[in-house]
């Protein structure tokens, strides 16, 4: 692991606290009435209920959306047998894609215990603390007696995610790369490099899928496994076992229609590819090395359809399309177990999600990267938001068609409209702005490179090839700072500087200063000043320009000193008349935007109307459907004060312009973010679900609720999003961090992208 990248892991694991994990209360516990509610005397009536029927231990406590993530810490990925204590951060990052992905909560659960069976035993013991058991990282053959004894004994799913979690999201690549290829699962050659834990339950899966047991060879480190073979063999390997003249991978590949790879990077060579049959299937799982490169396989085969476990290439195969969800189905179900039905309805519906028709606010946020179903897009995204409401229910309904749901849901559907309201509730809405602006990025500039918080978002933004930066500033001081940070860039080679001072450009620049400005007081003298010593204006005449695509101003200084130096150059795009801001907000519970919290101290219905639309606009590039709720302090005519009339009217205004827009008001903030207020009052609101885009009647209503929400409710923002201007350019305010800038940065350069 590069330095850099291993300061920054500690950094992350250690500050603001240690850890990724906390605990946090969900009931009030305000007064001496709650505490008697949460504890003595009232929880005895709980207790009661769960002793006459312990079903009501879904209804009454935690544990029906609790699971215990498991490790004695003996095969922790590309670690080894590092210890259960060594293992605790990576069972917290499995807790936390259990709560980001599906808002499932974990406790992760260390055992420092080698021995089987006496592991299982205190593994058992939990059960009445949790709602299912994800075991992780235990190494085979021991794994594969845990799990199936655990599940024998225990009335809570057990599953094993390195062996099932890879084999349901492998099964669905098999499915789906054979459809692209046009073979039949009865039909092809399947080679398995690996006989892990995770090889075996792979293989095991595409059996159960259908193809022949007699039509596979695995191979080991030792070679192919043989019946005539003895060496490191065991029982679960014996079961593949074939009578064959082949002893090498070399030999096996040979005619084969499909590879699995679970084993080590650079396994598979070019010419062993070049054996395989026409249009063959690859699956080169190993991580962060593939068994083989898709660049190398494809070289010798064009025809070939490849998948891998890096997120950098297509057709990602990662557990995280299937742990949160499978587990989600069967904890809302109150599944007993999670059996092989539930395992198969998760392979198909994984593989037909990718078949189908991608929403056109998923497409515009992936920015137009392959999202057809064929070669490069055999499964669905890792961050795709349909993956919430479309596995759980397949999951619960295999459940209860199996007997194993001991909480049969009546009506799936509406089981699936409310899984749908997790989707953004764990930030992912960040992800495909990032994977967007990955797939072209383009030349960032920062007016203010000497600040500390740009050199660490630039960092990360050349580390992650989010953007091609460009700095201005002082070199000596640049260069000195980044050296004091022991950031690993250097000036020329990961990014591009531009002092002000030594620039032949700022002339030039100057005079086209002065073509702008000349009428409005500012001399050729005071333009070029102007020009070497405001790096807001230099950055905005690059940006005009053209010799950047896109531009990040401040933190240092105040918003509106920058906004107007920023907007005598660049100004407004054509048909719009008001530049607004737009603040997203990422909570833990909901993802929220807001709008004008930095920009128009009083706007008009017309305004208001405009930075809507704007709004609405941006909020797409997200992958993401507006739901626009216009904020006051009445509720549909209440008031007849000013502030509710304007916001009637631009409501107005705004279904005349875009009657397609999911927009009503005026609303006050619960009647927007509750359905259940706001069906009390309206019950025929044109507002469908919890809005996400708040507009705010003015600046100080804006600043404060995204202010207060942030410090309140913990949140990560992105922004301020400036609206309106002519070219992708933003503004920062003296506030923001380090990471918010790195946020920015990625939008920035998607929206350039747009441009472009």
């Amino acid at each position: 692991m590069a330095d850099d990248l291993r300061d920054s892991a500690l950094n992350y694991h250690r500050f603001p606290r240690p850890g990724k994990l906390a605990i946090q209360a969900i009931k009030p516990m305000a007064s001496q009435r709650d505490l008697s509610l949460a504890y003595s005397p009232g929880v005895a009536a709980a207790c009661e209920e769960i002793e006459r029927d312990p079903l009501m231990a879904a209804e009454y406590t935690a544990r029906a959306n609790l699971v215990a993530v498991v490790s004695n810490g003996t095969a922790v990925l590309g670690l080894g047998a590092i210890g259960a204590l060594a293992s605790k951060p990576v069972m917290e990052g499995k807790a936390v894609l259990f709560k980001k992905f599906a808002d499932v909560d974990v406790f992760d659960i260390e055992i420092e215990e080698r021995d089987p069976d006496k592991l299982i035993e205190i593994i058992a013991g939990l059960e009445a603390t949790f709602g299912g058991i994800n075991l992780e990282d235990i190494k085979a053959p021991e794994c594969f007696e845990i799990e199936r004894r655990l599940r024998e004994r225990m009335k809570i799913p057990v599953f094993h995610d390195d062996q099932h979690g890879t084999a349901i999201v492998t099964g669905a690549a098999l499915l789906n790369g054979l459809r692209v290829v046009g073979k039949e699962l009865a039909d092809i050659r399947l080679v398995c490099n690996g006989a892990g834990s995770a090889a075996l339950a792979c293989l095991d899966l595409a059996v159960a899928l259908g193809v022949r047991k007699e039509n596979i060879l695995v191979c080991d480190r030792s070679g192919v496994i043989h019946t005539d073979r003895t060496e490191e063999m065991d029982t679960y390997k014996a079961r593949y076992a074939t009578r064959t003249e082949a002893r090498t991978l070399a030999d096996a590949m040979k005619g084969a229609d499909v590879f699995f790879g679970l084993s080590a990077g650079g396994a598979l060579k070019p010419e062993m590819v070049a054996t395989m049959a026409d249009r063959p299937l690859i699956l080169a799982m190993a991580n962060p090395t593939p068994e083989i490169m898709p660049e190398d396989a494809k070289a010798v085969r064009p025809d070939a359809v490849i998948a891998t476990g890096r997120s950098d290439y297509p057709n990602q195969v990662n557990n995280v399309l299937c742990f949160p969800f499978i587990f989600r189905g069967a904890l809302d179900c109150g599944a007993t177990t999670i059996n092989e039905e539930m395992k198969l309805a998760t392979v198909k519906a994984i593989a037909d999600m990718a078949t189908t028709t991608v929403p056109e606010t998923v497409a515009v946020a992936y920015g137009g990267q392959a999202m057809t179903f064929g070669p490069e897009y055999i499964l669905p995204k890792p961050f795709a938001p349909r993956l919430i409401d479309t596995i759980p229910p397949a999951v619960a309904k295999a459940a209860m068609e199996s007997g194993v749901a001991a909480r049969p849901i009546a009506d799936l559907d509406e089981y699936a409209r409310t899984l749908s309201r997790l989707v953004y509730r764990s930030g992912n809405v960040m992800e495909p702005v990032f994977e967007r602006a990955r797939q072209n990025p383009l030349r960032l500039l920062y007016a203010e490179g000497e600040d500390e918080r740009v050199l660490r978002a630039m960092e990360v933004c050349v580390s992650q090839h989010y953007a091609k930066p460009v700095l201005i500033g002082r070199r000596a001081v640049i260069e000195a700072r980044i050296e004091e940070l022991g950031l690993p860039v250097k000036p020329g080679v990961d990014f591009e500087l531009i002092d002000a001072q030594e620039s032949p450009d700022c002339t030039e620049l100057a005079s086209d200063y002065h073509k702008l400005m000349g009428r409005r007081g500012v001399h050729p003298e005071a333009a070029e000043k102007r020009v070497r010593s405001r790096a807001t204006i230099l950055a905005s005449l690059l940006l005009r320009r053209g010799d950047v695509d896109a531009m990040i101003a401040g933190p240092v200084g105040t918003y509106h000193e920058h906004l107007d130096l920023v907007l005598d150059v660049i100004g407004l795009r054509d048909g719009v008349s008001t530049p607004a801001s737009l603040q997203l907000l990422i909570l833990e519970r909901t993802t929220l935007f807001i709008a004008d919290p930095f920009v128009n101290y009083n706007p008009d219905a017309n305004q208001i109307a405009e930075i809507t639309l704007l709004a609405a606009e941006q909020i797409r590039r997200f992958g993401i459907t507006p739901r626009a709720a216009l904020v006051s302090h009445s509720n549909f005519g209440s008031s007849d004060f000013d502030s509710a009339v304007k916001m009637r009217q631009a409501l107005a205004l705004i279904r005349e312009r875009a009657p397609d827009l999911m927009v009503d008001g005026e609303m006050q903030a619960d009647s927007a973010l509750s359905t259940g207020v706001r069906g009390r009052i309206l019950p025929d609101s044109l507002l469908d679900g919890e809005a996400n885009l708040l507009i705010m009647p003015n600046l100080d209503a804006a600043n404060i609720a995204f202010t207060a929400l942030k410090v309140l409710g913990n949140g990560v923002s992105v922004g301020p999003i400036l609206l309106g201007a002519a070219k992708p350019v933003h503004v920062l305010n003296r506030t923001v961090t380090a990471r918010g800038i790195a946020n920015m940065s990625a939008f920035a350069v998607v929206e350039a992208q747009t441009h472009q």
